[in-house]
This record gives C-alpha cells, structure tokens and sequence, in this order.
C-alpha cells in the first residue's frame, strides 16, 4: 500500500485508476502540506508500505499489506488517525449510483476542487474514471477559477458555494453541484437555486465511499433504516470493509448484521433522511438533552443568520449550556424568541458568540473541538 504526498494532479490520479483497476498497489492519499507530527502519526498508525513523493519512492519500514484498493485516512478529536479501508467495488457502485442519479452524461468533465485525500474529493476522481472523462482538478479553491473551469459538475462544500454567491459569479453554468460535508443553511439553497443553480445535497461519510443519500433519497442499492436510539444505519455495496489498523477481527463494532451504525441521528419520513445531529453532539443541560444540529438547523433559518454551528459548554448551574456561534446580525434575544417558537424553550441558546467564520476542517466539516474551546 503505497502513502501518496502528491499534489493534486494528474500524477495522483493516475495512481488511483490503477488501484481500481488492480494493476496498481493500493493508495493511501495524503495530503502534501500536513505538519510533520501529523505525517508522522498517520504513517505510524497506517503503515503503508511505501511513500510517494514528487521525488520519488521510498519504502517504509512496519508496512502492512491490505485488501482495499483506497485507504482514507480520517481523524477525529482525540487518538491516532484511523484508515477507511475501500474496495474497489465500493468505490465504484457509490460512483456509478450517482452518475445515474445525477443524469451525468459519458464524457462530461467533472471539476476537482476538494482535497483528494478526503473522500469527497477522491469520489470526483473516481466518476471521472467511470465517465471516462479527464477530470479538472484544481490544487486549490479559487472561487474565480471554479467559475471558469468548463466543468459539467462539481462538488462542494457550503463554505465554497456561499463565496461562489457572494462573489456574483456564475453557478447555473454547472449542470450538478454536488453539496456535501456539512448540512446548508436553507438560506443557502434558496439563493443559489435562484440564481439558477442545480443544488444537490448530499449525505454520506468516508465509510460509505462518500455521499450515499441525495436530497434525502438513498442512492439506487443503498438501504436506509433508524435505529431504536435514533442513529442512523445504511447498508450496500458502498460501505467500507474496515479501519486500519483493525479493532478486532470482524472488522469492528461499527457493523450489525451487515448494517453500518453512524455517528449520527436521523428519521425517515416519506422514504427521506432528515439528519438531526451527530449522537455525540448531544447538549445535557439541566437534564434535559438537546441535539445541538437540530438547533443549528432551525437557527439556520433565522434572516439575521448568515452561518451558524451549535456547541454545549460546561456551565456550573446547568451542567451544561447550549451556545450558538453565529455568523451574522442575530442577538441572544433574536434567536432565543425564534428558537422558542419552533423548539421546547430548554433548546434556546442561553449564549452567542458572533464570529466572521466558522472554523472548518479541511473536508469542509465544522471543526467542533475549535467552537468548543472558543471564547
């Protein structure tokens, strides 16, 4: 298994077909400008077997072989990262399903424009592959050069959209944008539909080979279902076979019965995922607990907020308190009486934080540990 430090660009992703095709080893992309101690700790804990630089090969000792043809190395909070082990297979049902479900046409361009070492931006490479298409991939977001890009379809981060928007530039010239790693504020969507864009969001995870629920429906082969504690399950042929390293032998205690359990909590209605929050982002404040994303959601809504993330923060009287750092002109008092109308008035933020931005990871995720310790 090699470990790719290469830029995004024609190099990697001639070493990501032939993992898929099987005339490759299998890759572990990473990206180039992480910090020493980073490289060093994912290379400890995933231990491919070569690395590949600009410069050349070189072997890395304490490599273990794998079966995935695609490793995606993800981190949380704390610990070690942890290796998303992806097959072939998975990556290219995921891929297929949603050339299908998009419409996407044989030989139309797909624009990279997402970090490949996430599966967002790994996902562009692969339909490309399945299109046979040339991908148009870009080192790094510039608003300006995704507008002139050319492309057919794009995927995107919210973050990204909303500078495309406040920029004025063009977003009906794609044929798909593909909005995934964070849920978008319904402002968001409205405007960009309005200015002729096709928006369509996506719900999915490096485990499940990327987005596997498009505008709430699941991707063709892809079983939805909820859990008796409210967490979201899906099954298919786009799920992962495993972390590396492995937890146990069975692959971990991520899988039942062949369904994958996530992190997040969700219902179904009328054959749609709604997503409420991550299950361990629940706030417990004065016993009582409060889904933080379900409030980011309905805050989202607010005309005072343009961007909005939901933390709990230690509080001596209620344990916890429910603390929205808000992007835009909304007080305390605005959006406790907005909150109040649509949510048990426990939900209502008891603070706000006003921020230019809210801190992201790169695959354009909230970074939670950083809304936690702001002050």
């Amino acid at each position: 298994m090699h470990a790719l430090l290469l830029p995004p660009g024609p190099a990697l992703f001639a070493a990501i077909e032939r993992a898929l095709s099987g005339d490759g080893p299998a890759v572990l992309p990473l990206s180039p400008d992480l910090p020493r101690p980073a490289l060093s700790a994912a290379l400890a804990s995933l231990r491919p077997t070569h690395v590949v630089t600009p410069e050349g090969v070189r072997r890395e000792p304490g490599g273990a072989p794998t079966r995935a043809a695609v490793i995606i190395a993800t981190s949380g909070s704390t610990g070690a990262p942890k290796g998303v082990e992806l097959t072939a297979r998975a990556l290219t049902s995921s891929a297929r399903a949603s050339l299908e479900r998009v419409g996407a046409a044989p030989g139309e361009r797909w624009l990279c424009c997402l970090p490949p070492s996430h599966i967002s931006g790994a996902q562009v490479l692969v339909r490309s592959l399945l299109s046979d298409a040339e991908p148009i991939i870009h080192p790094r977001f510039s608003p300006e050069d995704v507008a002139a890009s050319g492309a057919a379809h794009v995927s995107l981060v919210p973050t990204q959209l909303r500078r495309l928007l406040d920029l004025g530039l063009d977003v009906s010239a794609f044929r798909t944008i593909l909005l995934g790693g964070a849920p978008a504020p319904p402002g968001l969507l409205d405007e960009a539909r309005a200015r002729g864009a096709r928006v369509v969001t996506t719900y999915g995870m490096s485990e499940t080979s990327g987005g596997c629920v498009y505008d709430g429906v699941a991707l063709d082969n892809v079983d939805l279902k909820i859990r008796a504690d409210g967490r979201v399950l899906i099954a298919g042929p786009v799920l992962f076979s495993g972390y590396r390293p492995r937890r146990d032998g069975s692959g971990g205690a991520e899988f039942e019965g062949g369904w994958f359990v996530t992190s997040d909590l969700g219902s179904i209605e009328d054959g749609r995922l709604a997503v409420l929050g991550r299950a361990d982002d629940v706030i417990n404040t004065g016993g009582q607990k409060v889904v933080a994303g379900a409030v980011a959601g309905v805050l989202a809504g607010h005309p005072g907020v343009r961007d909005v993330a939901v933390v709990g923060r230690p509080d001596p009287e209620w344990g916890e308190i429910v603390v929205a750092v808000v992007v835009g002109t909304a007080t305390l008092e605005d959006l406790r009486a907005y909150a109040k109308e649509r949510l048990p008035a426990y939900a209502a933020p008891r603070m706000v934080q006003k921020v230019q931005q809210i801190p992201l990871l790169p695959n354009g995720k909230p970074d939670m540990v950083a809304l936690r310790n702001q002050k």
